[in-house]
């Protein structure tokens, strides 16, 4: 069965598509012709219903009804994840009255944050532009994702607010569900299991196999040094990622449940692919 699979140009996800990707975990079942997009790119494809398997924020599943999440392959952080910085500290007060840079309307960042903080002024970019637009003055604030969690220092930027921490915090521990992937309904039931455990076997190749998984993952650090990707792909390559388990679960459904409750995304019903 041929099947197009959407993920976007970061290391995290190349790690969890190694297997499947180079042949190193074969299948019988699926011929996958891969998409790489940016992750917000990958969220409006989905809306289009345009890919059959997609990486996509865990936001953007409050809008896509025709979609299932795949158990495999989601990035939870455990105690850690989008954060926003600026170039000198601000109260948090003083960063909702700013300009926020976000790396998209229908990010899981972009939501944590205003679960956090309330509603605030913002302006869409691509995440990567994010640190130098606030150290241009572009924005006055800037809300990142991916390796630049790590990397905003070099830019001579400050933390000023841990979204990671407080959904930590707030949700007594639950894993903070910032991606994941979503297989199409046009599938039945038997093929979404078998796809599922396609991706959870090749993540768990890549962990079995972390140098040639980081090699390969190398193609997309964007300049990065390796040492900084390898630390990211760990951060969210995790056992969560193999399969996301009760808490996992718990984590999505608890986020969307906050977010109705605030009037921020009108209620709807999740599909999450059940337990093998």
């Amino acid at each position: 069965m041929k099947i197009t699979v959407g993920h976007t140009p970061d290391s995290d996800d190349a790690f969890m598509f190694y297997g499947m990707l180079t042949g190193k975990i074969p299948s019988d079942d699926f011929t996958v012709h891969h998409v790489i997009e940016d992750i917000e790119e990958l969220n409006r494809r989905a809306l289009k219903e345009e890919l059959d398997v997609t990486a996509v924020s865990v936001h953007a599943c409050a809008y896509l009804p025709n979609y299932t999440i795949l158990r495999a392959g989601g990035s939870f952080g455990i105690g850690y994840g989008p954060i926003v910085i600026a170039k000198t500290h601000l109260d948090i007060e003083s960063v909702r009255k700013s300009k926020i840079a976000i790396p998209g309307k229908m990010t899981s960042a972009f939501l944590l944050l205003q679960l956090m903080i309330g509603k605030f002024d913002y302006i869409e970019m691509k995440f990567s532009d994010i640190p130098a637009a606030v150290r241009d003055g572009k924005a006055d604030v800037g809300l990142v994702i991916h390796e630049t969690q790590l990397s905003y220092e070099q830019e001579k930027l400050e933390k000023i607010l841990d979204v990671g921490k407080w959904w930590h915090d707030t949700t007594g521990g639950l894993p903070v569900p910032l991606g994941t992937n979503v297989m199409s309904n046009r599938f039945d039931s038997k093929t979404m299991l078998k796809f599922d455990k396609y991706l959870h076997d090749s993540i768990k190749y890549g962990l079995d196999h972390i140098d040639e998984a980081m090699e390969y993952s190398m193609q997309y650090s964007r300049g990065k040094p390796a040492e900084l990707i390898k630390k990211f792909v760990k951060m969210y390559v995790n056992d969560v990622t193999v399969e996301m388990g009760r808490s996992g679960e718990e984590s999505i459904r608890k986020l969307f449940s906050m977010a109705s409750e605030s009037g921020i995304i009108k209620p709807f019903e999740l599909k999450i692919n059940p337990m093998r």
